[in-house]
């Protein structure tokens, strides 16, 4: 069977796609690059927002479209949360609750003949359009913000072993990943569950000291789970130096409505000490506007914190009421036109922010992991640090890690170049 696989959503849902992929080729099924070519295509839904839950289902009709052959498998947290509105779109034959997604290839495909395959190799660098690859640590959240839908969709936290995660980080290695990325719904809290036995920074120290992985990622942390002490780490300068700590408001009122377990002076402490202990450190962000009863002081002093802060990116979400969440029942809801252009007024900062950040490395060598594939000569490609690079060159970069001179900012992306000798 040749299978198409696709995500909505988070880094957390990219992992759990490229599992899959394990899965299905364990089971000796294609992964194809296009849906029109696929007999079978899933769909990781996410429904962090009311925007998210309607791309899922745009995503839905366009396969439909693209293949009328092909039949659709939906999974993930608007799979979870509203399964009725997805089993009434054309070609979904099945629904797959998060909790049963570790078995969506049996529910599709049926029973494996023979002996069951319990740790399927990865698929190779490209297969899935990325030269990173995703691993879950995590799942689950026990933080009860009051706008987020997460704990409804995902559960509880859990935590999978160390030894499982170093094991798995190690095959990717072995089939030619350079960079992995850790993921999981409250990366933060990753070990609680195990009592005192690990915790994040164990279990980063364990995958850098018993792999042969050359970059490693983490993907978002809420401010509470770090203290200063975390920041040793980078030490090792295997570990990427970006970090993503979700801010969501600057005002401490709102701070308070949304559940949220810091403040702004605790989080402002926090990114000081990074900056301090991690030189060049990418500090990228969520903001949620026009959350039930932001006023424009509130706003004004989260557009503040923000231009302070100077964030390498910010991501901004106008708040989106989600069923089921003590959110939805507020009073004060921020009506739409102030919401929009709260967000317009947010994101023209975020994007001065990021030029400034890119702006400041301008004229430094920096090593880039290119992309597989390329346009042309073109070849695209990130730093450690969470900067976009595009080079032209006739050279084979596909998933090397190579200096290169960062000369001019274009858009949102910096120009470099790659010296012959620099890749051999």
């Amino acid at each position: 069977m040749r299978v198409y696989l696709t995500h909505l959503g988070c880094r957390l849902n990219e992992s759990e796609i490229e599992q899959l992929a394990w899965r299905f080729v364990s089971r000796d099924h294609e992964i194809v690059a296009n849906p029109d070519a696929a007999d079978l295509c899933v769909v990781n839904s996410c429904t962090v927002t009311g925007e998210a839950g309607r791309k899922t289902r745009r995503l839905i009709r366009r396969l439909g479209r693209l293949n009328p052959d092909a039949r659709i498998a939906v999974t993930g947290c608007h799979a979870t949360i509203s399964p009725e509105e997805l089993v009434r779109l054309p070609n979904v034959d099945w629904v797959v609750h998060n909790d049963r997604k570790d078995a969506l290839v049996e529910i599709v495909a049926g029973p494996a003949a023979g002996e069951q395959v319990c740790q399927p190799y990865p698929v190779a660098p490209g297969v899935l359009g990325r030269t990173r690859a995703f691993v879950k640590a995590q799942d689950g959240c026990d933080n009860n913000c009051s706008f987020c839908v997460t704990t409804v969709a995902r559960g509880r936290g859990r935590s999978y072993p160390v030894s499982q995660i170093i094991a798995q980080v190690q095959r990717l290695v072995d089939v030619g990943f350079r960079e992995v990325v850790l993921t999981g719904v409250h990366l933060g809290s990753y070990g609680r569950d195990f009592g005192a036995k690990q915790d994040l920074p164990g279990l980063v120290q364990g995958i850098l000291a018993e792999t042969d992985v050359e970059r490693l990622r983490l993907s978002s942390l809420e401010p509470w789970d770090i203290d200063p002490g975390f920041f040793d780490l980078w030490t090792n300068d295997r570990l990427c130096r970006q970090l993503h700590l979700p801010l969501q408001s600057g005002s401490d009122r709102i701070l308070r409505l949304m559940r949220r377990r810091t403040r702004t002076d605790e989080f402002v402490r926090l990114v000081a000490s990074a900056r301090e202990r991690i030189p060049d450190v990418a500090l990228t962000t969520d903001v949620i506007v026009g959350f039930p009863g932001e006023g424009d002081d509130d706003f004004a002093q989260t557009y503040h914190l923000v231009e302070t802060l100077r964030f390498a990116r910010v991501h901004v979400f106008p708040y989106s009421l989600r069923p089921d969440t003590p959110a939805a029942r507020m009073r004060s809801q921020v009506p739409k036109d102030v919401k929009t252009a709260r967000s317009r007024s947010m994101r023209r900062l975020g994007e001065r922010l990021a030029r400034e950040y890119h702006c400041a490395f301008v004229g430094r060598t920096l090593p880039v992991l290119w992309e597989l594939g390329s346009d042309g000569d073109l070849w695209t490609g990130l730093t450690d640090n969470y900067l976009t690079v595009k080079t032209v060159t006739s050279a084979q970069l596909g998933n090397r890690v190579t200096p290169a001179k960062l000369v001019k900012l274009k858009g949102r992306e910096l120009q470099g170049l790659v010296a012959s000798t620099d890749w051999g």
